[in-house]
């Protein structure tokens, strides 16, 4: 198996090879919409403790040095990474985000099992098809 950088521990890829990818390689990663807007950046996201599964990417977007910044949820299934981009494509514009779920920083959510479904509604996912 090749790996696309350096990065390997006894034999394990420990960085990124053709399916996985660290994830502190992801965040960082810029997001655009299928128009080629740039619409911020991954900050973080957000696994499953129970599944593994990675449910949402939080796109992180405004602010000035961390600060003023707001935070996006986003399911995973609606992030497509584009490898001319460099970064990850969503379908959706700008007037689509300003109705979105949304928090800023300091505010976590993710304690209310209902948060979770409100932002797999409102991207018209099924919530628990991660």
């Amino acid at each position: 198996m090749a790996y696309e950088r350096a990065g390997r521990s006894g034999g394990v890829a420990t960085d990124e090879t053709g399916e996985l990818i660290a994830s502190d390689k992801v965040e960082g990663t810029e997001v655009y919409n299928r128009q080629g807007e740039h619409l911020g950046e991954v900050h973080n996201f957000m696994v499953n403790k129970r599944t593994g599964q990675v449910e949402y990417a939080v796109m992180s977007f405004g602010g000035f040095l961390g600060i003023g910044e707001n935070y996006h949820p986003l399911p995973w299934k609606v992030l497509t990474y584009d490898t001319n981009k460099g970064g990850y494509v969503v379908d959706l514009d700008k007037s689509k985000l300003e109705g979105a779920p949304t928090y800023r920083a300091g505010d976590y959510p993710y304690g209310d099992p209902a948060y979770g479904r409100s932002v797999y509604d409102y991207y018209g996912v099924p919530y628990g098809m991660i």
